[in-house]
């Protein structure tokens, strides 16, 4: 049994705290007092329905606390699952409060290895490990996906941890070993490669996701049937029919940063589809604006800034995009989200009764259609093919 710290309380860390927490002694950092109070009462702060049955009713060996000595006293493992937002000025993600763990820990307890799990520049992890005199950092990357965290943590596509050795292979093992998944995949790489993996694979969804707007604003200008285009195309299993339903653009705490940091990598490097992916995502809002407003509404209700089913995440969610377009044309937009409880968000109503909200709206917005607005069908604007999420 390991002692391990995990500094961040958000999906990420709350979900690798939870699956090690299972077999090993967890303690939970995080400047939020409320969030801590919150796991120390087996209380999900986060929206994932794992994650609040396993707070709810499996015995875990965890804690929380916003104090670092008590935190990382002791401990084996360091887990950072920091957020680094994207920073537009610097056109960098904003790694400091992984600097500051790093240095915290470096400080009070040497002799842990530091896991960085939040998504960090190519390059960061050995830069970081000069800058701090020490060997004792890894870049493994998490693959996870917002309102399942837990289960794809439990059930990992792949394992990949940044160092070829033996204590590399012995940190993939304890999360080979707290997973229901023991089959899954490991791969041990440098750091820089590993952080390199992390960015490449949400770019390609990324493309994914913009490759087929693009079908579909195609098929949407010259009156095509975009779902008969698709289910030909997805027909070829070199393709296949996953992660091909149409939306407003890629969004989200993940895609749009990673794949903007990715094209910062390339500073100095040749490339076209990079830049591309990144500007797909834009002229795709544009396009959806456009369409909008050739129904000439007066007021346009947003139905859900939530990016996807079960996230209470609205993080560079794609409609926020559409609705800034919107109120930059003059038109007036109105919001239905019930996770906010403020009368205005960015100075457009939040109106809590859904039947008000669709009286008051024209045209209804909807990422991805919902059951709640099948009453006012003929009012929806969606792209939504096939009902999920993918």
């Amino acid at each position: 049994m390991k002692r391990i710290a995990i500094a961040g309380g958000g999906y990420v860390g709350l979900a690798n705290a939870v699956m090690l927490a299972r077999d090993h002694d967890v303690t939970v950092l995080d400047i939020d007092t409320a969030r801590v109070a919150a796991i120390n009462n087996r209380t999900s702060p986060i929206a994932d329905p794992g994650i609040e049955a396993h707070l709810r009713n499996h015995p875990l060996r965890l804690r929380a606390t916003s104090d670092a000595r008590q935190a990382y006293a002791g401990v084996d493992y360091v887990i950072v699952a920091t957020p680094t937002n994207y920073d537009p000025e610097t056109d960098r993600f904003d790694t400091d409060s992984v600097k500051t763990v790093a240095h915290d820990v470096t400080a009070l307890c040497p002799n842990a290895l530091i896991v960085i799990k939040s998504t960090v520049p190519v390059g960061f992890t050995d830069s970081l490990k000069r800058e701090l005199r020490t060997d004792n950092i890894v870049f493994s990357p998490e693959f996870l996906r917002e309102g399942s965290a837990l289960h794809d943590s439990l059930q990992p596509s792949r394992i990949v941890v940044g160092e070829h050795s033996a204590r590399g292979r012995e940190l993939a093992d304890l999360l080979l070993a707290a997973s229901t998944h023991r089959d899954a995949p490991v791969l041990l790489t440098g750091n820089t490669e590993a952080e390199a993996i992390k960015l490449f694979a949400n770019t390609f969804l990324a493309m994914r996701v913009a490759f087929f707007n693009e079908l579909d604003t195609y098929a949407a200008i010259n009156a095509l049937d975009t779902r008969q285009i698709i289910d030909g195309v997805c027909l070829d299993p070199r393709i296949g029919d996953h992660y091909n339903n149409p939306s407003f653009g890629y969004g989200g705490y993940c895609l749009p940063k990673d794949t903007r940091q990715l094209l910062a990598n390339y500073c100095h490097v040749p490339q076209n589809l990079i830049r591309a992916i990144v500007d797909a995502n834009t002229t795709r809002k544009d396009f959806i604006a456009d369409d909008i407003l050739r129904r000439k509404p007066r007021v346009v209700g947003i139905h859900r800034l939530v990016m996807k089913a079960g996230s209470d995440n609205f993080r560079s969610s794609s409609v926020q995009g559409v609705m800034k377009r919107l109120k930059a044309r003059g038109v007036e937009v109105v919001v239905h989200e019930p996770l906010l409880h403020v009368p205005a968000f960015f100075n457009s109503e939040v109106i809590g009764d859904l039947a008000e909200f669709k009286r008051r709206s024209e045209v209804i917005v909807s990422n991805r259609l919902n059951a709640d607005l099948a009453d006012v069908a003929e009012k929806v604007y969606s792209r939504d093919l096939f009902g999920v999420d993918r």
